[in-house]
């Protein structure tokens, strides 16, 4: 009759353990053979983790146990994730983990369960946003999908690296959601904003973010960028905040480095942007910062990333339009393109676009000319009548 591995200890005080040394493989390095020693109050408890160790050693999927948090399994996942990104992406793959840091951050990862995963994603449902550092309300079903996936892909490489038996966020079902459909401007929307900004001393700003340029792009735009002579703009940067920090950045990907014709009516606002800078410089003197920037404050310095959204806000309800973002406003643009009858292939050579929902730019090339009919088609749906 085999011997029986759990051993019955008698400590001083009479109190009992119970205690078994079991066999978890050879160092790779040695070949030494490796043992393991666990003691339990217990004797079924000592039976069912010798049972457990003995399976998992056989079958070659033993994983000591470990203290690692998840954060820990979250830094380390970072670190190569992050690797070469931007730091506007960067910053976007660690905002993802803000809830899971702040609900199972200092829990030990091999002791996260299934249920763990549900409750987290109850939470990020109903309080995930947080508002001045308090519980506000839900999360979208996009915003939670996206933190399951990265979850997700962080305890798969717990998992490879052997930290962890198995990956128990792959239990968990993504959100279901419907999508919510954003409305562009009409085109007469669009007209009594241009018509509300005319006066604005930054009006060719915000032709500019109706142009289908993103945010970061016009605040990234330099007049070394602008041929007004030519009447062609290059995106080759933009201005984004990482961490309430301005930071200069290329476009993410190739298809973001575009120059696009201007349309007449805007080639003349930027034009007169360009004296009334002069004209401020003089006038400044030295108190003046010749930073280049195309959209800059009276001192020439470039504005602020959020002032300029506060201001398009200010904009819209002065005006008294509906509200949209300014990211809304570059869907704006592209839509009534579109609606205008420019081929899509031009539309997503003109937005930067590399996704799905422009595949035909793969296959349908947009010269130059097919662009400058984009421009043509933006200065009859922008004439103010």
């Amino acid at each position: 009759m085999a011997k029986d591995p759990i051993k019955r200890i008698e400590l001083k005080d009479g109190s009992v353990r119970y205690r078994f040394v079991v066999d978890i493989g050879r160092d790779p390095e040695t070949g030494r053979r490796l043992q393991k020693t666990m003691t339990f109050d217990k004797k079924g408890e000592a039976r069912k983790e010798y049972d457990r160790i003995r399976h998992q050693s056989s079958e070659g999927t033993y994983v000591k146990p470990s203290k690692a948090t998840v954060n820990e399994i979250i830094d380390s996942y970072l670190k190569g994730a992050t690797r070469g990104k931007r730091a506007n992406t960067a910053r976007n793959y660690a905002d993802a983990f803000r809830c899971v840091r702040d609900q199972l951050g200092d829990k030990p990862a091999q002791r996260v369960s299934k249920d763990d995963i549900e409750d987290l994603v109850d939470f990020m449902l109903t309080s995930g946003r947080k508002r001045g550092g308090k519980p506000g309300t839900g999360l979208s079903g996009r915003s939670v999908n996206l933190t399951l996936g990265r979850l997700k892909a962080a305890f798969e490489q717990a998992v490879q690296e052997g930290k962890l038996v198995r990956n128990v966020v792959a239990l968990v079902k993504p959100v279901s959601y419907k999508q919510a459909e954003r409305e562009p401007w009409s085109d007469e929307e669009v007209r009594t904003f241009l018509r509300s900004i005319a006066r604005d001393r930054l009006s060719a700003a915000w032709r500019l973010s109706l142009y289908g340029l993103r945010r970061g792009e016009v605040l990234g735009l330099r007049w070394s960028d602008v041929d007004l002579k030519v009447g062609t703009l290059k995106v080759t940067q933009t201005r984004v905040l990482v961490d309430y920090e301005v930071v200069v950045e290329e476009p993410k990907t190739k298809n973001g480095f575009r120059t696009l014709p201007l349309d007449a009516e805007l080639l003349a606002e930027l034009k007169a942007l360009r004296k009334r800078q002069q004209a401020e410089a003089e006038e400044a003197g030295e108190a003046y910062e010749a930073s280049g920037y195309v959209v800059t404050d009276e001192l020439g310095a470039p504005v602020h990333p959020e002032w300029y959204s506060d201001e398009f806000g200010r904009i819209l309800r002065t005006a008294k339009l509906r509200r949209i973002t300014l990211h809304d406003g570059r869907h704006t643009t592209l839509s009534l393109m579109e609606k205008a009858g420019v081929p899509i292939s031009v539309i997503s050579k003109w937005a930067g676009h590399y996704d799905s929902a422009f595949t035909q730019s793969r296959y349908i090339h947009a010269s130059g000319d097919d662009l400058a009919q984009g421009a043509e088609k933006l200065a009859e749906i922008y004439k103010i009548a």
